[in-house]
């Protein structure tokens, strides 16, 4: 099922995303989280594409066996970094084949150790532009897009990073998932915004609960994320202590999950590192409390999920 059609319905839609991993025990570990988190219900799962197209093939594989063998929804991520358009053509006709029916469109990242993007010879300088080859190639494909409620790091500011976002969605994208972000009042306030540039497409919100706080200040700084100070110092208050950390995280990303979805978000996209505990903890709460049918007061970032 295309994703923009799970979004147009009144229940929220949750998402995990998953990479590919690198060894045997690593493969091993994501299927049982696939296993255990589809018990939950997850309208789909997503498959990230590496840097430089460093999982290329991981990225194909592992999107093949949910769809195939788990028999779940799932979005391929797919980006420019190192591909002609022929080999993006190549690899779409492979996941369109298997069933696959969402892509998530990247510029992507570039590889370790170089500095900026480069145009591949015979490739896509942009995630719009690869949103338009899919969209005239692929009508049967949902496009997503990404967004950056904290400015993309090569942005000058949020009006020129929204300019730009909107002609992302002006080339396919017919929904958004965010960059991680720890602080509610920030995407509400980056979802007004983008309305206000006349962005009406659902922007769903991306949320990692934090199991282990040194490695989400790692992940936070790779991705120019900011840790709200109060959040940071209630980390660092526990010590290191790994179940105190992993406690704290879920009872944070439980409750902005619930303001998120009480005030008008069409879903949560969870970034679960390709473990269970933390995600499979805040989703079942979420199922159990069910905030999204809570009375909310009206604010101008309600009702975004409807578009």
């Amino acid at each position: 099922m295309r994703i923009d059609q799970m979004l147009s319905t009144a229940d929220p839609c949750f998402s995990v995303e998953f990479f590919p991993p690198k060894t045997d025990e690593g493969r091993a570990t994501l299927f049982e989280t696939v296993e255990s988190l589809r018990q939950l219900q997850p309208a789909f799962f997503s498959v990230t594409y590496g840097a430089g197209g460093a999982t290329r093939e991981g990225t194909v594989e592992i999107t093949r066996a949910l769809k195939q063998d788990y028999g779940v929804e799932t979005m391929a991520h797919l980006s420019c970094v190192g591909e002609t358009t022929e080999g993006l053509r190549a690899i779409l006709d492979r996941v369109t084949e298997m069933g696959v029916e969402n892509v998530l469109a990247l510029r992507g990242d570039p590889p370790r150790g170089d500095d900026a993007f480069v145009q591949p010879e015979g490739g896509l300088r942009s995630a719009a532009e690869l949103a338009a080859m899919i969209a005239e190639h692929y009508p049967q494909v949902a496009i997503g897009g990404t967004c950056f409620p904290e400015v993309h790091p090569e942005a000058s500011d949020q009006e020129a990073d929204l300019a730009y976002l909107k002609t992302k969605v002006a080339s396919g994208a017919g929904f958004l998932i965010s960059q991680l972000f720890f602080d509610n009042q920030v995407f509400f306030d980056f979802v007004d915004a983008a309305r206000a540039a006349g962005i009406e497409v659902p922007i769903i919100p991306g949320v990692i609960p934090v199991a282990s706080y040194g490695q989400v200040k790692r992940i936070c700084n790779l991705c120019a994320a900011s840790i709200p100070e109060n959040l940071a110092g209630a980390m660092e208050a526990v010590g290191g202590d790994e179940r105190a950390e992993f406690n704290l995280g879920v009872a944070y990303a439980a409750q902005q999950c619930a303001e998120l979805l009480a005030r008008g978000a069409p879903g949560i996209h969870f970034y679960a590192l390709n473990r269970a505990p933390a995600t499979r903890a805040v989703l079942a709460a979420l199922r159990a409390s069910r905030p999204w049918e809570r009375a909310a007061v009206p604010t101008p970032a309600d009702g975004q999920g409807a578009a």
